[in-house]
């Protein structure tokens, strides 16, 4: 069998769904995305529904525990609330496209998904690189439509004229534009972080607000976790860079000296 393939859909099970939120976090800036979205499937125990595959991801495949080659895929999981609030979408993955046309072809597919569940709003997560390591981590917020600005009033959220700069890249970006098109509200969420690092403090921040606002508790250990290695890792660093700062100074103390 030869398959030609753009982008490819696997439909592994349909579920019965209530106006779903759709939620996205796949690779990016700090990681920030993918930590709060994976974090989400892994405590709610939401279901693989979707697997996505395309030409538009790196030509590679990702080996497993057991030396296994899977090809890399982008994947929708479904929770259904119990409790009568709404049920979630997650679209999650190992990469976004390493093109420009892919990443249009991409959104596209995540958004007719979004339309064949019914989706009303989408929450796009991402990270905001400052260059620099912070001390408190913060989040900023673009909307799709002006409207949904006083809704998020009174969260942990700030909104910044003109910011990010440089727009929103990738499918965290071009949900919420090409969504507008089709009628379906769109939030990002960015928290903000250095940009050099995996930074599970930020994606905590960020999932502590998504969950106020979606009402939904969940346990934040695992997260809590990785952001205190990480801030192990970040005090090795500095360490690290003042000893080498140190070292530089005295070279140069020493070099004057023989001048």
């Amino acid at each position: 069998m030869v398959v030609k393939m753009d982008v490819i859909r696997r439909e592994i099970e349909k579920v019965d769904l209530k106006s779903p939120i759709y939620i996205e976090g796949l690779p990016g800036v700090g990681y920030v995305g993918k930590l709060v979205v994976d974090h989400l499937i892994k405590e709610l125990h939401a279901k693989k529904i979707i697997e996505i595959y395309s030409k538009y991801f790196p030509p590679q495949v990702l080996i497993d525990n057991n030396s296994v080659a899977h090809l890399v895929k982008n994947e929708v999981y479904a929770w259904k609330n119990d409790k009568g609030g709404d049920d979630l979408l997650f679209l999650a993955g190992d990469f976004q496209s390493v093109s420009s046309e892919g990443h249009y072809e991409l959104t596209n597919t995540y958004l007719d998904i979004a339309e064949e569940y019914n989706v009303k709003r989408i929450y796009t997560i991402g990270g905001y690189g400052v260059g620099y390591i912070l001390e408190k981590p913060s989040i900023i917020c673009a909307v799709n439509n002006e409207s949904l600005l006083d809704e998020l009033k009174g969260y942990n959220i700030e909104f910044k004229k003109e910011e990010p700069g440089g727009g929103i890249v990738g499918a965290a970006g071009l949900m919420l534009g090409l969504g507008a098109l089709r009628g379906i509200e769109g939030i990002c969420i960015m928290g903000v972080t250095s940009g050099y690092l995996v930074d599970p403090k930020s994606a905590q921040e960020v999932i502590k607000t998504l969950c106020q606002i979606l009402d939904i508790e969940i346990s934040l250990e695992d997260l809590e976790k990785r952001a205190e290695d990480m801030e192990e890792i970040i005090k090795k660093l500095k360490e690290a860079e003042y000893t080498a700062k140190g070292a530089v100074k005295e070279k140069d103390e020493s070099f004057g000296y023989y001048i």
